[in-house]
Parts: structure tokens; sequence; C-alpha cells
């Protein structure tokens, strides 16, 4: 690149600087379909022949092979792996690789690239996902009968299914596939043909070039497209919000883990151990999800960061896009993966489940919903019933005459409201607990998950 405009070679430390190939080379696969559909539109116009096509095609097939197997010699003085590449084809075969470059910047090259590596990870992390789902609802099969305490504020507030609690993980990561389709399409428009900024006297078949790489949509505009990267922030910010949904049920199932809950224990293989103290058995792989969100979350803004400032068009700061995305990336299939293979190994002690949501306080708002049905406005239900569970006894070891005390309203059938079981079966309103919905919702889950 630097021959003619340059009377010196760039500086080394400016070489070490500025280099990307340390880190960009992930993208050759995509790197080299790219170019193989490039030079066939080359051969349509042409500007190759046919044999040089061949001669291209197979080449970069070759050198694809050797990156694969580790025995590429990368080259950081060539700065990026599309001119690794390049290099190496132009080594092999001569003239023919000199002319691949024709028509076509290293700016659309790139988001060429980028846009193909997206789609392909948003639809390895859905699969991630779906797996993950897979987990949880049988989980939520297993354990379908199982009543657990639930909690606002950290408080227990009502009793609940655990696996209710289950679906709705399950609702979560939903949001996070849907988001990911959305993502993928605007991530599905293939912008070569854009060249640095202003396209080419050459005018490629660009429709040809997206068919052949599987686009569904050409660029509009050579400026945008060679600096959007709308596409990449989406991507990293449905990554943002998966690794939220798993920080947040991590820190569900570190609570759950303590001695204090009991609800759930680690099995061996996802738990570690203390360098000092013998007894201890640590939730570190849901510890570490949680802390791992983290890095998403600064991964998204440093690409807002990067992109706030730019000018229009390209601009070298774009190189610092991937080392952030590559890492969200890594991070999410490795966060997918661990709790795919944990959650059905987790312990569930029911016993200690249920004997919380038996707590009678669990149902103070079902009692004042028995007032509502005898006729008493809820502003004051909820208020006599506040001040029978301020007492400090528990509202089933209330006697007939304290329950009269508090209110006419209050029959003998007071005593029903206290049936946990009872009381969930009452919940029957679509999206809540009763036994009716939650089996409705795994058959949901079940045909949704199998169909796909």
């Amino acid at each position: 690149m630097r021959e003619g405009r340059f009377s010196s070679p760039a500086a080394e430390v400016a070489q070490r600087y500025s280099e990307s190939v340390s880190f960009d080379r992930r993208l050759y696969r995509h790197d080299i379909a790219g170019s193989i559909a490039h030079a066939s539109a080359l051969a349509s116009i042409g500007i190759l022949s046919a044999d040089e096509f061949e001669m291209i095609a197979r080449g970069l097939r070759e050198i694809e092979n050797e990156i694969a197997a580790d025995k590429f010699v990368w080259d950081q003085s060539l700065e990026d792996v599309h001119m690794n590449i390049e290099a190496a084809l132009t080594k092999r075969i001569g003239a023919p690789g000199a002319k691949l470059h024709t028509g076509r910047s290293r700016n659309d090259q790139i988001a060429l690239d980028l846009r193909l590596y997206v789609r392909e990870e948003i639809d390895e992390i859905i699969a991630r996902l779906r797996a993950l789902q897979n987990a949880l609802l049988l989980l939520a099969q297993r354990h379908s009968a199982v009543l657990m305490p639930g909690y606002t504020h950290l408080q227990r507030a009502q009793p609940i299914y655990f696996a209710h609690y289950l679906l709705a993980q399950l609702e979560a990561l939903e949001r996070d596939q849907e988001r990911l389709r959305d993502a993928r399409r605007r991530a599905d428009v293939m912008p070569l043909g854009s060249g640095a900024l202003a396209g080419s006297t050459i005018a490629l078949d660009r429709e040809a070039i997206a068919k052949a790489l599987g686009f569904q949509r050409v660029t509009q505009n050579s400026i945008d497209a060679v600096s959007d990267r709308d596409f990449v922030a989406d991507f990293l910010y449905s990554l943002v919000m998966i690794g939220i949904h798993l920080s947040r049920f991590s820190e569900d199932l570190i609570i759950w883990n303590t001695k204090e809950f009991g609800f759930i224990e680690f099995s061996d293989a996802f738990a570690t151990g203390s360098s000092l103290m013998p007894q201890k058995k640590n939730p570190d792989m849901a510890e570490l999800t949680r802390g791992k969100s983290g890095r998403l979350i600064g991964n998204l803004v440093t690409l807002l960061a990067i992109l706030k400032g730019l000018p229009s068009a390209y601009n070298r700061d774009l190189q610092e896009d991937k080392e952030a995305l590559f890492d969200s990336v890594d991070t999410v299939r490795g966060a997918l993966e661990v709790f795919s293979a944990m959650l059905p190994a987790l312990t569930i002690d029911r016993e200690r489940m249920e004997s919380l949501a038996n707590d009678p306080q669990l149902l103070a708002t079902d009692l004042a919903e028995y007032l509502v049905g005898k006729g008493v406005p809820f502003r004051e239900a909820h208020a006599i019933v506040g001040k029978l569970a301020a007492s400090g006894r528990r509202l089933n070891a209330l006697s007939d005459q304290e329950f009269r005390a508090a209110s006419h309203a209050f029959g003998q059938d007071v005593r029903e409201v206290f049936d946990v079981r009872k009381a969930l079966q009452r919940r029957a309103a679509t999206g809540s607990p009763s036994p009716e919905n939650i089996e409705r919702q795994i058959a949901r889950w079940r045909q949704l998950l199998q169909t796909e």
C-alpha cells in the first residue's frame, strides 16, 4: 500500500501500534468468501479471465485451509487480515492476485467481513440460547409441582411454583432471541462495491455479489456503507441483554445456594473450593457470569464512544470495533454453554423450598382479596390485613374471634385461604402461576422449541 506514495517504510513502532492482524485474523473465512465473490464479479465484466478467476479462487481456498490448519504465517508489517491474504495470494499466483483488489477498498472489504461475521455469530448464539431454553424447560418439567416463595425486594412475597420462575427465564431469553433476529436483519445488507466512500468507475453487479454471499439487500449509499457500524452496536446490545439476564439469574442461584436459603446446590463439577477454607463450595460459574456481564456493557460503551465523534465515511478509529465485538461474542458463547451444562446438574431441595412457601404470611394478599370478595373495598381490606400481619402472629393461627374483631366480613371459610396449592389454583389469569397455566406454558414452550 505504501508503494508509490511513500519513499520510506513505516516506523516499526508505528507498525506495532497500528496493526490489527493479531485480532482481525479471525475474519479470514469471511474475508476469503468475500474475495471469491468479488473475483467472480470481476470475471463477469472481463476484468479477470476465467482462468485468472479459477487461479484466485483455488489459491484463496488453499490459503483458507492453511489458516484453518494453523500453518499460515501472519506478517504484522502487512497490518491486517486483508493484506496478509492478498499478499500471500499474489506471491503464489502472481499477476492475477494483484488484480483482485480492483474496484474495492479495505473500507468496504472490512464492512463486508464484519457483516458476514455478525450474521454467522448471531445464528450460533441463537442456537446456544435455544440449548439453554431447552435445559430450563426440562428443569421446569422435572420440578413442575415444587412450591417456593416468590420474592420482591428480596423479601418473601407470595407463593409460586419453581417452574413458574424457570419459565420466566425462558421468556427473557426469548426476547434476547427476538432481538438477535432483528439485529441480523439489519446486518444482512451487502456493502461491497462502495469502495473507499464513493464507489468505483468499475461498475460491479452488486446484486449478484449479494446473492452469492446470501445477503437479502445491498446498501444504497456508499458513504454510509463504509462507516455504518449500527449493526455491530445492535449486536453488542443484544449480547449485553443476554449477559444481564444471565447475571440476574446467576444472582438468584447464588443466593439460593447459601445455607441461609438452601434451595439449591451446585454440583461439584460446577463449583470450586477455597485455597484456605476446606469446607467451602463456591458457585464460581454463576459468579463469573455475573461479573462478565460488566465486560459486555463495557464493550458496548467502547463501540458507542468510538462512533459518537467520527466524521462521515471511514476513519481508522473503526479498527477498534473488533476487539470489543470479538470479546463479547466469546463471553456470551461461553456463558450460554456453561449454563446449559450447569442447570441439569443442580440439586433442588424441594422440602426446604416448600417449607418456606407454606408460610401463611405469604397469603396476606389472598386474605385481603377474600375480604374484597365479601364486599370490602380493597384499600380497607389491605389495611385490615396489614394490622393483622403487624401483630407478629401467624395469620393462620388467629382465632375466629380475632378475625371477626378485625372485620365482621370474616367468616368460618377464611381458613380455606391458607391452603397454598388451592391459592395457586385460584391464580388462573393468563401469565399467573396456576398449575393449569404452568402446564399450558410448558406445552407451549415444548412445541415452540421442537419446531425450530
